[in-house]
């Protein structure tokens, strides 16, 4: 299949098509069912309900998703009872959006998805303005929207009863996805046509979505006590399948090379095409293994078909060495054709996922208390909320920001624009303002273009198609993209639930074109409070936050560095031991880079070095790399241990004395891992693979003064700041 085919197999099968139709289910059938007896408002109450609830219903295990769906039930009905009360006066009114405002903001605390069950208490809230209910039908109210609740959530749970490991299949066919086109990018490197500050731009920016899919299937694989215990077929092989997941990123990410050296030694040769169209075809190998997984469809694979073609490329760079120009030069390419075997055999292993066989052999003791240490852990402590209570944190100042600008929304529409949908100024509010000014700056201009798109297009459906039936089944079209996009593609899900919302109120009798002038103005007004808030209130500017990052990223680099010496050393290092530190170095690693990119969103003035700070990611990633690289060979080569010269010593020395060094500009109260470098193993003469060993010791000593060069530019630009 291409790959527009796959994409939209990928989008098919994915969790968010799937939330996408539930939340389009559970919204339209009580409204329709109810409206059918006579009872729209009642329907239409309990949709409400739905629709609150689900925002809490993020991806993940369906234990957590349960709490959530839960505590958002406890908020939805109080909430619906105090606005009720407060409703007898306008300023009672405004008092309350103040204060639940913050405090459901300052849920965030303890995670996203209890911040999500903050903003569905606020949703409600927001909902309930249009028309509060008369106390003595609150009651009614508030038990229609929990009825709602339970209508949505029992309907997520029941569909995860009958399928359990349909999620996780998800979560890793788009993880698979993530890391196919993350091996696609590494094959620009090899075009000499590409500018390779661009690429590494490009390569970065995917690790960042490979990071947070990985996190996504192990948090909802580890956390889930049906699949970490495998007592069955599928569990086990989800569990196999996703650590060999990791590894083969690994081997992926350990394919550094000094490219503008290979391009200009081989680029006239022919053959870094010919390596960049094989890593292609493995690319798309796996992007296959991808759909197959997630639409649990077994795939009949390519290995033979990538072995020629290794086989062939093999053949080719043999043939370089007797070129004269080459010189037999050709120790890098063989690197390369080394590592691109491993990476197809892997591919393999993923294949496998399919061979029940696999994981029948597999042992089947319980591993759920060893696959724990692999996940963050989030207590709901009260405690968190106390020590959050001041201006140091980032929280605190987020939810003085949005009760300040929804008090202002709230204010602003009922004193000086009283449509009659205002509500929807406030409801702008608390869903553009964000913790982070870049996405709230991102969410606003994706808000206004995306009305006035969906504006134009729900409008052009009501003109040319006059038909209820036709018009009702794009309204259910219009939904399930809306609703699919939301965790995405927001600008997508603007455009069309703008377009539905002007449909709907067509079909309860309102004037589209007023409704749509209506919702562009309110939008407008409510965009721009929350942009104003997020600049001018507690801004928080990720280039202040830029050296927390980096510390970190050093500091894993350091701890990723130690284990390499150890391993140099000759002392042994548990496997899972080894495979947090490779954890802490792409978490960490992800979170700066992803940091950067967020920076580079924000206005021009306040950013700060940006070129100095991206060389720093691109120096951290070739870093842990090569690191990886050293430690994969030393694997292989276990249990024999090289030689560990002198040289190599004071190598890896100077290595740690410049990160450590770095670390300390960076963030000088630092906790930084201590590296030893004895050895117990021989001084031996060295060989041809000892030096070579010793040439990537020095290139990392090399990397690791870059490293230092460029902290200290930083570091001096931060303290003229200060």
């Amino acid at each position: 299949m291409n790959e527009q085919t796959r994409r939209l197999r990928y989008f098919f099968s994915g969790q968010n098509f799937s939330d996408g139709v539930r939340i389009t289910v559970s919204i339209l059938l009580p409204a329709v069912l109810l409206g059918q007896w006579g009872h729209f408002d009642l329907g239409l109450t309990i949709s409400t309900g739905a629709v609150c609830v689900s925002v809490t219903d993020t991806p993940g295990p369906a234990t957590h998703r349960r709490n959530g769906m839960l505590a958002a039930l406890a908020l939805v009905g109080s909430t619906a009872l105090l606005t009720s009360l407060a409703a007898v006066n306008p300023w009672l009114l405004g008092l309350q959006v103040g204060i639940l405002s913050f405090l459901m903001t300052m849920l965030l605390v303890w995670g996203a998805r209890a911040g999500a069950v903050g903003t569905a208490a606020l949703l409600n809230v927001v909902l309930l303005l249009a028309h509060p209910p008369k106390l003595a039908d609150a009651p009614l109210h508030a038990g229609l929207l929990l009825l709602g609740g339970l209508w949505y959530a029992g309907l997520a749970m029941v569909a995860y009863q009958v399928r359990p490991y349909r999620p996780a299949q998800q979560a890793l066919g788009e993880c698979i996805h993530a890391l196919a086109q993350f091996l696609s990018l590494k094959a620009k490197f090899y075009n000499t046509a590409t500018a390779l500050e661009e690429d590494y731009r490009q390569l970065v920016a995917q690790q960042v979505v490979v990071n947070e899919k990985q996190e996504a299937v192990r948090d909802l694989i580890f956390r889930t006590r049906q699949i970490v215990n495998e007592t069955t077929s599928t569990g086990r092989r989800l569990v196999l399948t996703f650590v060999e997941t990791v590894d083969l990123y690994e081997r992926i990410t350990v394919g550094y090379y000094d490219y503008s050296a290979v391009r200009e030694t081989f680029g006239k040769t022919g053959v870094l095409d010919e390596v960049a169209r094989l890593i292609r075809h493995v690319a798309t190998e796996l992007d296959h293994l991808g759909v197959a997984i997630q639409t649990n469809n077994a795939h009949p694979g390519t290995g033979p078909v990538l072995t020629a073609e290794w086989d062939r490329l093999q053949a080719r760079i043999s043939a370089l060495e007797a070129d004269p120009a080459i010189e037999g030069n050709t120790r890098v390419l063989k690197k390369i054709l080394v590592n691109l075997r491993d990476i197809i055999r892997r591919v393999g292993n993923i294949r496998s996922y399919f061979d029940e066989a696999r994981a029948a052999d597999a042992p089947a003791v319980s591993r759920a208390a060893e696959h724990t240490q692999f996940v963050a852990r989030q207590e709901i402590e009260l405690r968190a909320l106390g020590q959050n209570l001041t201006m140091k944190s980032a929280v605190f100042r987020h939810s003085v920001r949005m009760t300040v600008a929804c008090l202002t929304a709230y204010i602003l529409a009922e004193t000086l624009w009283q449509g009659q949908h205002n509500y929807w100024i406030l409801m702008t509010v608390t869903i553009m303002l964000k913790p982070g000014f870049s996405l709230t700056r991102q969410r606003n201009t994706e808000r206004i273009i995306g009305t006035l798109a969906g504006g134009a297009l729900g409008g052009l459906i009501l003109w040319a198609v006059p038909w209820p039936e036709a018009r009702f089944a794009i309204l259910v079209v219009f939904m399930v993209v809306a609703y699919s996009f939301q965790r995405t593609v927001y600008l997508v899900t603007v455009v069309f639930l703008t377009a539905y919302l002007l449909i709907m109120f067509r079909f309860l009798g309102l004037s589209y074109l007023g409704v749509a002038q209506e919702r562009i103005v309110d939008t407008l007004i409510g965009c721009a409070i929350a942009f104003s808030a997020g600049y001018f209130l507690f801004p928080n500017w990720e280039s202040e936050q830029l050296t927390d990052y980096m510390a970190a990223a050093l500091r894993a680099n350091l701890a990723y560095l130690r284990q390499l010496a150890d391993r140099l050393a000759g002392r042994p290092l548990p496997p899972d031991k080894y495979r947090l530190l490779r954890k802490d170095v792409y978490v960490s690693g992800a979170n700066l880079a992803a940091a950067f990119q967020r920076m580079l969103t924000e206005p021009k003035s306040k950013q700060h070095r940006p070129t100095e700070t991206h060389e720093f990611v691109v120096l951290n990633h070739i870093l842990s790399s090569n690191i990886a690289a050293l430690t994969g060979t030393l694997r292989e080569a276990a249990p024999a241990v090289p030689p560990f010269p002198p040289e190599g010593r004071r190598a890896l020395t100077s290595a740690a004395a410049a990160l450590s060094k770095s670390l300390t500009r960076i963030n000088p109260t630092a906790d930084q891992p201590t590296a030893e470098f004895n050895s117990t193993t021989p001084i031996e003469p060295a060989s041809a693979d000892d030096k070579s060993l010793l040439d990537q010791l020095n290139f990392l000593q090399k990397v690791s003064t870059d490293i230092g060069k460029v902290t200290e530019v930083l570091a001096g630009e931060s303290v003229a700041r200060t």
